[in-house]
């Protein structure tokens, strides 16, 4: 098991935005939570991220604690989120917004080649290298935005609303590049608010509504559940 999240409470002030959460992501597949807008999926990837304090439960990545440790400290652990939104450096040029998802890194040479890689990955932003992140199209920053997180070397990709604002032609190229990130021995997380793209992509998804886990199962068999395509495929 590669992250294991138990009663897993988180709230902002005075309101309880996840209640006690309980998720397992197995090593080599593609896990997705999907859910409505507000029902807490962002919530959970900044809580495994570091970026909110949790109020009770645990977050384990292949059984060490990593509650209470600071963003670094987990991206040096070998966990990398992508954003909602992406929140790049906008001022900053596509290598410089790279250079900054190595910054906890001091193998220069391994460095120089998951660059290349990334930059072999995503063509164009080998193109646009010198250009601010600013000036990039939606799908291109999103494209720096994955390929920042990969320059940290992570083990486990967390991916929150990839998808959002895209046009459907992007939004192909990003699950063809989720999908081979996949296989090349990433494990990923991936958070949407498209259930029918996020269930097409994984393997395993939970449901959840209302900051609480609802559903959990096979990817496929969630697909076919009438009540699911109901309430999030609209068939």
């Amino acid at each position: 098991m590669s992250l294991s999240i138990q009663n897993l409470r988180v709230g902002y002030g005075a309101v309880t935005a996840l209640h006690d959460v309980s998720i397992e992501i197995a090593s080599g597949v593609i896990t997705t939570i999907i859910g409505s807008n507000g029902a807490g999926k962002t919530t959970i990837m900044k809580a495994i991220a570091g970026l909110l304090p949790q109020a009770a439960g645990h977050v384990l990545y292949n059984g060490e604690e990593l509650s209470g440790l600071r963003p670094s400290q987990i991206v040096a652990k070998g966990v990398a989120l992508v954003p909602e939104g992406r929140r790049l450096f906008a001022s900053m040029t596509v290598a410089e917004n790279l250079a900054t998802g190595a910054y906890s890194r001091s193998d220069k040479a391994a460095i120089a080649q998951d660059l290349d890689r990334v930059l072999d990955r995503f063509p164009i932003l080998r193109e646009r290298l010198g250009q601010r992140a600013a000036n990039l199209s939606g799908g291109q920053q999103q494209m720096l935005a994955v390929g920042r997180a990969l320059m940290s070397r992570p083990r486990l990709l967390l991916l929150d609303e990839p998808s959002i604002g895209l046009a459907p032609v992007v939004v192909q190229q990003i699950c063809e590049i989720v999908a081979a990130i996949s296989r090349e021995g990433v494990d990923v997380l991936l958070v949407e608010q498209n259930a029918s793209l996020a269930l097409r992509l994984a393997e395993f998804a939970y449901v959840l509504e209302s900051g609480r886990i609802t559903r959990s199962g096979h990817a496929r068999d969630l697909r076919q559940d009438p009540a699911i395509q109901a309430a999030y495929l609209g068939i």
